[in-house]
């Protein structure tokens, strides 16, 4: 009380020799001194968390603020290593980053720490109260670590400056990539549904929820890695048609009749992988969280894991900006529309259908984005475990590998009812071709 109280008074200090002053003057207690693995997972474990609980977060902004989470983390620890090379100017838009003072000492969890804490605070501006609070008790939690872990004070004033320098102009870089601002929820003010019995309409229950799709200009974004949302376009989908011995209707009755037939082991993939926005960590909050608990069981190096959550992070916020690309390219109907309208006017999906067009799956997309990098960095088969969902009441998972668990990923939206198998199997090969740029970044010398 008398710390916090203090520092929000003394506006002459900074907050970080604020808790320095604090604790020469006995009012604060040293915490333990933490390492730079520390700082990132605290931080990383904080943003799945917020994505949770931060409104605007849907899959595709989720994607956004990761990647700009592991290029901010890979920076800062590639900024003092040996081993790793800047991103600067390898990725779209981003100029050559602040260097280091030749010669002088840093404190390596200070400047991940500080730069973390930045990109954070930028990206989660609009999260709530309680974020907001889980974010400053972090920020104070790790500079009371930093200040008992033996670094002297000109150390600790340099690796902050380097840090705040370096969050800024990552800030400053996010800022321009059409995705900073979102409005509504995502949910433009006005938009003129397609006409025709192929094209997407709401599908939300409550007629006024929901009722125009989910952020139709994302795939104009700027991307990361790929040259542009176009750069790994898909043929269209089988032509529109309601005649039985259609290639659409064949694939509309599939998934109903698999929606009708799931059986459990069906049902325990499409509610493992089901990641809604606001009640998990989006898909590619899961893919974040199964590499940081491979980090953890594999004892990977500091340097391999801001390797592997940069790679991936990049990966998957161009997947769904490709993806969002074709979606709003075809404007396809979901199968809950097309099923009600043609097969059967009762039936149900297993899982709620997402308010955006139908082709390609998301889910596939990205999980093949993700896939194709970490299986890049580590190899495939990879066998692990996924316990992302065990919170949620879901029994971890064990794979054979990143492909395995990525073609899962896909099967889940057909057993979920909200996807045709087109849009599974062409999303991953969308994602396979955007994930290629990712793994062709030049980080390790």
């Amino acid at each position: 009380m008398v710390s916090s109280r203090f520092c929000a008074l003394n506006i002459t200090l900074g907050k970080f020799f604020c808790v320095l002053a604090l604790l020469m003057m006995g009012f604060v207690t040293p915490a333990a001194a933490t390492s730079a693995e520390d700082v990132l997972h605290k931080w990383f474990s904080l943003s799945l968390s917020l994505i949770r609980h931060t409104p605007t977060y849907t899959p595709p902004v989720a994607s956004r603020g990761l990647a700009y989470l592991g290029v901010t983390a890979y920076e800062a620890v590639a900024s003092g290593s040996s081993k790793l090379q800047s991103l600067g100017r390898q990725l779209t838009g981003l100029n050559a980053l602040p260097v280091r003072e030749v010669g002088q000492s840093y404190d390596e969890a200070v400047v991940l720490d500080v730069a973390l804490a930045g990109v954070m605070r930028e990206l989660f501006g609009n999260t709530g109260p309680s974020g907001q609070q889980a974010i400053s008790r972090l920020e104070d939690e790790l500079k009371k670590a930093a200040l008992s872990g033996g670094s002297t004070a000109e150390t600790l004033a340099r690796s902050e400056a380097y840090g705040r320098a370096l969050a800024k102009q990552i800030g400053d870089w996010a800022d321009g990539d059409g995705g900073a601002t979102i409005e509504n929820m995502g949910f433009p003010w006005t938009y003129e549904l397609t006409k025709g019995p192929e094209h997407w309409v709401p599908t939300n229950p409550l007629a006024r929820q929901q009722q125009v799709p989910l952020l139709p200009k994302w795939g104009k974004n700027r991307p990361f890695a790929m040259p542009a949302g176009t750069s790994c376009p898909l043929p269209p989908p089988h032509p529109y048609s309601e005649d039985p011995s259609s290639a659409f209707y064949k694939e509309a009755y599939e998934t109903y009749q698999t929606a009708k037939t799931l059986t459990p082991e069906q049902k325990t993939i499409a509610f493992f992988w089901a990641d809604d926005a606001m009640a998990s960590p989006t898909p590619a909050g899961h893919w974040v969280s199964i590499v940081l608990q491979i980090a953890e069981h594999d004892h990977l190096s500091l340097e391999q894991q801001v390797d592997a959550l940069a790679r991936l992070g990049v990966a998957m916020a161009d997947a769904f900006i490709g993806c969002w690309h074709e979606k709003y390219r075809y404007d396809l109907i979901r199968p809950i529309t097309y099923i009600r309208r043609v097969i059967s006017p009762d039936w149900q999906p297993f899982i709620l259908t997402p308010p955006f067009p139908e082709y390609p799956s998301g889910h596939s997309t990205q999980s093949g984005a993700a896939a194709t990098v970490l299986a890049a960095i580590f190899g495939d088969p990879y066998p692990f475990s996924d316990r992302t969902r065990e919170r949620d009441g879901a029994v971890p998972r064990s794979f054979n590998g990143f492909i395995d668990a990525a073609k899962e990923a896909g099967i889940s939206r057909l057993y979920g009812g909200i996807h045709f198998r087109a849009a599974i199997e062409r999303g991953y090969e969308q994602g396979k071709c955007i994930g290629g740029y990712a793994t062709s970044l030049k980080t390790w010398r």
